[in-house]
């Protein structure tokens, strides 16, 4: 893309184009740029650049203090979409649904998380089985002809199935790698996936602080690795603290310390999509820019109301279409993967429950849950439309902030215990910490976007909260709520006896293609499996039909259901049978 273009992508105003952004009059509604090419018939592209824990705290979505250039400059040259909203307010069951478009209420993932077990029980873990039929999207990209590559974070609670990704590189603390298709197969369209993970909750711990066991060696060094590598440009001064959290010192601190980290994660965007551009793969790739779920911090993470499940995205396109215009619908985390599958003209499964937010009719309603973090329990459901959220408090009997060891760590969360062991808290404050809560909550969020003022008691808004009730209701009972079921009863049926079940391992038969050549066709008995072989210690491929391999290659493959082991390896020999 040229500066000339780039010129003319910042050029319109906030809100200029607003429509369907997919179509010619959109992408020409504006005098200074002119209308785009033809759609190539390629299939494009996707680059997916997934932040962690952070709000809209972006220059580009009206945020002041935020210095985000990267991603500002993204959002010149795509559209904004403001009302993003993730399925739960923590990564590991908002991830489940990202990869999915299944809402983890459904398929067993709702739990933050299953890798840390049952509490009050045996099960110091478990991985999630949702049904059969789901996949991870994609994976059903890799069996339409795409390559796949990831970086980082993967945390989808049912294992890391080796058949999602071509290539899956990095872990949490590793260096980026900003030109993952350079290590994809040529030849083929690519999604990839890159996981930021310099916003993260633990990037707030501080040198000095106080840290438990078994935390304290780890939470020490991401301090001094935080303080050498974060560039400090925010005035604690500066920031706004929300009405639920003390407006003191260590407070402004810690919010302008992920002030900071979101600037040098913005950096490593700049640096991802410089190599994109590097490499001219601009004009070819969709890129879309988000975060996993709400800001790091108490009442936001782990949260269903706003500050934990309203996120920023912007998505830009290879025609140019809409750039710099915002889409102010409601887009829920499930709607990603259908609308990265219809993109890539990949058949849409049935299983998926979201749906295309690039076209077709708006969203009326975004839902969220919460179950339990960590070894905290509790269980909450919310809906909310474009201007009120309702909250089903499940667990009514004990207050939202209890005891949880790694929440705990962090000044915020300190500063809260304090003021609730002193009574200092002022009542939107003290609020969490009080039981019984409501076991209702119903917000203005246009005239109340902190969500502090709960109106569910109210007799003017009665017939709201009968709506968002019954809409609440509804949803539940179309998608199912496997939160209804203890989580130890729910491990039972998926792991019968508590014992993790084993994908069988592909059986190989033979038949004789039109061409004479020998096909081999792999299966497993087991429901739901998904298949992979390698060719001459070569890479995993995705199984997907019938095919034929050199009669001197040696021929491996195995299986996995998601949730399940995988199974063994089964060697094939020469004359394709297994060993």
């Amino acid at each position: 893309m040229t500066s000339a273009q780039r010129e003319r992508l910042s050029s319109p105003p906030l809100g200029v184009c607003l429509g369907l952004v997919l179509t010619l009059a959109a992408a020409a509604c504006t005098a200074e740029r002119p209308p785009p090419p033809p759609a190539s018939t390629a299939p494009p592209n996707i680059l997916l650049i997934v932040a962690e824990d952070m709000s809209g705290k972006v220059g580009a979505f009206g945020d002041e203090v935020a210095q985000t250039p990267a991603i500002d400059a993204l959002a010149r040259e795509g559209i904004r979409f403001p009302n993003a909203f993730t399925a739960a307010g923590v990564c590991a069951p908002s991830r489940s649904a990202l990869i999915t478009g299944v809402y983890p209420i459904s398929m067993g993932t709702h739990q933050m998380r299953t890798s840390q077990g049952v509490p009050g029980s045996n099960v110091e873990s478990y991985e999630a089985v949702p049904p059969p039929k789901i996949k991870a999207f994609p994976e059903l990209l890799r069996a339409a002809g795409y390559a796949t590559a990831n970086f980082a974070k993967r945390d989808y609670q049912f294992g890391e199935p080796f058949t999602i990704w071509d290539v899956d590189v990095g872990g949490f603390l590793a260096p980026l790698e900003p030109a993952l298709w350079r290590q994809l197969p040529d030849g083929k369209p690519w999604f990839i996936m890159v996981n930021l993970t310099a916003t993260h909750e633990s990037h707030l711990a501080t040198i000095g602080g106080e840290y438990t066991e078994p935390w304290r060696t780890r939470m020490t060094q991401l301090a001094r690795s935080q303080a050498a590598r974060v560039e400090r440009v925010t005035d604690p001064g500066e920031v706004t603290v929300p009405p639920y959290f003390p407006d003191t010192p260590d407070v402004r601190a810690s919010i302008a310390q992920h002030y900071d980290n979101i600037h040098f994660m913005d950096g490593q965007v700049a640096e991802i999509v410089a190599a994109l551009e590097a490499d001219g793969l601009a004009d070819d790739t969709i890129v879309v820019w988000t975060t996993d779920h709400g800001d790091a911090f108490p009442r936001a993470k782990r949260a269903v109301y706003d500050s934990g499940t309203r996120v920023p995205m912007v998505v830009r396109l290879p025609d140019e279409s809409g750039a710099g215009t915002v889409r102010t619908q409601l887009v829920s985390f499930v709607d990603l993967a259908p609308t990265f599958l219809k993109l890539s003209d990949t058949e849409v499964p049935a299983f998926v429950q979201g749906r295309n937010f690039l076209e077709g009719e708006p969203r009326t309603y975004v839902y969220a849950a919460r179950d339990r973090m960590d070894e905290t329990v509790d269980r909450q459901r919310s809906v909310r439309d474009q201007q009120y959220r309702y909250i089903r408090n499940f667990m009514p009997e004990v207050a939202y902030f209890r005891p949880l060891l790694f929440r705990d760590m962090f000044p915020i969360m300190r500063e809260l215990w304090r003021g609730a062991e002193g009574g200092t808290l002022a009542p939107e404050q003290g609020f969490y910490f009080a039981a019984p809560r409501p076991m209702e909550e119903l917000y203005d969020t246009e005239a109340d976007p902190h969500e502090v003022d709960n109106l569910a008691g109210r007799d003017e808004y009665q017939s709201i909260l009968v709506r968002m009730r019954g809409e609440l209701e509804r949803w539940t009972r179309s998608v199912g709520d496997r939160g209804e079921t203890p989580e130890l009863e729910m491990v039972e049926s998926m792991w019968p006896g508590l014992v993790q079940p084993v994908t069988s391992a592909p059986q190989v038969e033979t038949s004789v293609g039109a061409d004479g050549r020998q096909l081999l066709t792999l299966a497993s008995v087991t429901e739901g499996a998904s298949i992979g072989f390698r060719v001459n210690d070569d890479a995993w491929q995705l199984y997907t039909g019938p095919f034929s391999v050199d009669a001197a290659a040696t021929l491996e493959t195995k299986a996995i259901r998601y949730g399940y082991k995988e199974s063994a390896v089964v060697a094939v020999t020469a004359d394709w049978q297994p060993k």
